[in-house]
């Protein structure tokens, strides 16, 4: 399904939910909509679903004019965050439902053969004569999900179907799920809080911030050239490091003094914001790099890597190193960055410059 949202607006009362926004999403393809809490993505979502009706614009499914069509005439399949299944129903028939309920019913051998190929995927074949009230809730979730793919409908709508569960299972599902979406025909939107997550599940993301659209397009490219301080802030985990800068003839002057030589394109204002992921800094110097001195504040191990804050004279920087390191606090330490991994935004907060892509 090809699926445009032409002018969209949400408001409820006199406060506004949706800014007035325009979004094609990628037929057969996921859709992430990325953004902190009351950002707009259930409001979204609801749209997409025919759930609530937008106060003004239009809802386009393959070019038809579906802006009134209420939620059970169309061919919708939806996750939510709490997972949602008939409690009285065993799991088998949970997932039959959906199929049960087609106008073209499959014969009863041909919906036993795909609750089984779901059950399979999901890996919850073991369960499939129990009650959900019976499973975990991760067992629970992916029941949901199985109902959900059962549909087989042209559009998908995910609201962060992950977040209630715990750290081990979400990374279990993530990864099934972009097997699953990755071999189906439905368009697919994944709303998320965690860049971390758009990132994994690949596809497209839109970013969206106080129920603005702020840029939408191949995940990956929207991860690398931020084209806003607002889509790098909320496309940035842990947070981007952000330094004001001053523009002047060879590159850019920072607190401190410090310089960092950059070949910059014209503009009117020399005040700039020097943006810098924590990935992109290092202890460890190579030819070319500029050095931050500073003392340790905070070190913190997170699985594999160390987040290491550092207080400098430019300000608060976050190091992301990989490997289990130990620091002393308030130790003397050197952050190293290489130039041409540097992002430049103007004084509006539009990006000038970003890193080059080996």
């Amino acid at each position: 399904m090809e699926l445009t949202l032409a002018r969209i607006e949400q408001k409820v009362g006199a406060q506004t939910h949706l800014y007035p926004l325009d979004l094609t999403l990628v037929p057969r393809a996921v859709t992430v909509l990325l953004g902190a809490t009351q950002a707009g993505k259930t409001t979204l979502m609801r749209v997409m679903a025919g759930l609530d009706v937008p106060s003004k614009g239009r809802v386009l499914a393959d070019g038809v004019d579906v802006t009134g069509l209420p939620v059970r005439e169309r061919n919708v399949a939806m996750v939510y965050q709490q997972f949602i299944n008939y409690p009285s129903m065993t799991v088998a028939n949970n997932i039959a439902s959906p199929l049960k309920l087609r106008k073209d019913a499959m014969a009863k051998g041909d919906i036993a053969a795909r609750v089984n190929e779901l059950a399979a995927k999901l890996h919850i074949e073991p369960f499939l004569q129990r009650l959900p009230a019976e499973l975990s809730g991760g067992q629970q979730q992916r029941v949901a999900l199985a109902r959900a793919l059962a549909k087989n409908a042209p559009l998908m709508l995910l609201d962060e179907p992950l977040v209630n569960l715990d750290y081990k299972l979400r990374e279990e599902l993530r990864d099934e799920l972009s097997q699953l979406f990755a071999s189906g025909q439905s368009t697919v939107v994944y709303a998320t809080t965690e860049p971390t997550e758009a990132l994994l599940l690949g596809g497209y993301t839109a970013v969206l911030d106080g129920g603005e659209l702020l840029q939408y397009g191949p995940t990956a490219e929207v991860f690398r050239r931020p084209r806003s301080l607002r889509v790098a802030r909320a496309f940035s985990d842990p947070p981007m490091n952000l330094v004001k800068a001053t523009a002047q003839p060879g590159g850019l002057v920072l607190q401190g003094g410090v310089a960092l030589s950059i070949a910059l394109p014209a503009t009117p204002d020399s005040s700039m914001t020097l943006g810098v992921r924590a990935g992109a800094l290092r202890v460890h110097e190579r030819p070319g790099d500029v050095a931050f001195a500073g003392s340790v504040e905070l070190a913190e191990i997170a699985g594999s890597d160390t987040f290491v804050h550092v207080h400098t004279a430019i300000g608060e920087l976050v190091a992301q190193l990989t490997g289990v390191h130990v620091f002393t606090l308030g130790a003397p330490i050197t952050l190293y960055l290489d130039p041409r991994q540097a992002y430049v935004f103007d004084a509006p907060g539009n990006l000038l410059i970003a890193p080059e892509v080996n």
